[in-house]
């Protein structure tokens, strides 16, 4: 397996140094990450084909792009990929085809040929498609057997939004696939927070889908805002300070809930994924340096049994996460590089979801506040 890394800023596009140095037309596949202004101009997806004619083109729109250790606004970030014995099949759908995510997870699944694959890679508009349902129906169609790991596009903070794409220009309600067959391909995962619970578990006793409207009996946004105390007169702004860890009731796995918005009128909070009824629900606020730490224990999740090195990792990081951390945003992706001892190359976005199990063997969930990272390497 070869690996090289690309920056696409100011019109000019850029090799890294830590680079492969392979024949570019050999590239079989691109994975390419940036801002949706960039994506929306049709003739950077044509540069991209012309140099590398060959590769399969997977594109998503970002609310910030990581270049091995840098994190930037406004780029493109590109990974190119050569396997030497590792089969690339791809493959998309587009929500308004569907009654639902649910059903468009489904319609994915069904796009490969499941016999020799190993793994899924999947990333999805991160407006127009529910995470939740894509990765229910994801599991469902692939008989909670399959590693899938990726996640939903950004549109930086405007949240209005996001581009997929898939061998053509980047579009709205796309959600693609990169299925990788065969067993010398190595895949890792690992997928953390670093935030801090605080407040006794509650019990969800009135949702519908993401919309949460009460919790133990009582209006949600009422109790809310009596945790947050001071803070509460700044939401929804300062919600990305204070999500909501979720143990799903249907599988006992906690997951992380960013809030989007409330609802003065009937007191309820949408969230950037379901919170079923009968959940446990626990406030969470904001560590800095445990958001930093989280990272490193992700990238140690993702080293193989052997903790030998990969040849590239991609992080998918949450837009909260680099809403909070600021100035600070590099450290996360820096402490990464420390635990692959600055010999990986890492690429990759902040997003509005991740798609990672919380533990090997499991099947995948979606996640907010997470930084989630998907290791890749061949054997001979």
């Amino acid at each position: 397996m070869n690996a090289s890394l690309y920056q696409y800023r100011n019109s000019e596009l850029v090799r890294h140094a830590n680079s492969d140095i392979f024949n570019e037309e050999e590239a079989q596949l691109l994975l390419c990450f940036g801002s949706k202004d960039i994506l929306q101009d049709t003739s950077i997806f044509n540069m991209l084909k012309a140099k590398f004619p060959a590769a399969n083109i997977a594109m998503c729109s970002t609310a910030g792009e990581i270049y091995n250790t840098e994190v930037a606004d406004n780029t493109l970030s590109i990974a190119a990929l050569r396997f030497a014995h590792t089969r690339i099949e791809t493959g998309s759908v587009t929500i308004d085809d569907f009654e639902n995510s649910y059903d468009a997870g489904q319609g994915l699944i069904g796009k490969f040929n499941k016999e020799d694959l190993s793994y899924l890679l999947v990333l999805s508009d991160g407006s127009k498609v529910n995470g939740s349902e894509l990765v229910r129906g994801l599991n469902n169609a692939a008989n909670h057997s399959l590693l899938i790991t990726g996640g939903l596009a950004g549109d930086g903070s405007n949240f209005q939004s996001t581009l997929a794409g898939l061998n053509a220009p980047p579009v709205a309600g796309l959600i693609l696939g990169i299925g990788f067959y065969g067993n010398h391909i190595q895949i890792n995962h690992g997928s953390q927070g670093g935030w801090e619970m605080f407040g006794l578990e509650k019990k969800v006793t009135r949702s519908s889908s993401n919309i949460l409207y009460e919790i133990d009996n009582k209006k949600a946004l009422e109790l809310y805002k009596k945790y947050l105390g001071n803070e509460a007169d700044a939401l929804p702004g300062s919600a990305l300070l204070f999500p909501l860890a979720v143990v799903l009731p249907d599988t006992g796995e906690q997951v992380v809930r960013t809030i989007l918005s409330i609802n003065e009128d009937d007191g309820s909070m949408t969230f950037a994924g379901d919170i079923p009824e009968g959940a446990q629900v626990r406030f969470m606020k904001a560590n800095f340096d445990k958001i930093t730490n989280a990272a490193s224990g992700a990238a140690l999740q993702s080293l193989a049994t052997d903790h030998k090195t990969p040849k590239l990792a991609l992080l998918i990081s949450c837009v909260g996460r680099k809403l909070i951390l600021q100035s600070r945003t590099d450290e996360e992706v820096e402490a990464v590089d420390e635990i692959y001892k600055h010999n990986t190359l890492l690429t990759g976005f902040y997003s509005y979801g991740e798609i990672s199990p919380l533990v090997k063997g499991k099947q995948c969930q979606l996640h907010n506040q997470t930084i989630t990272i998907t290791s890749f390497d061949e054997t001979e």
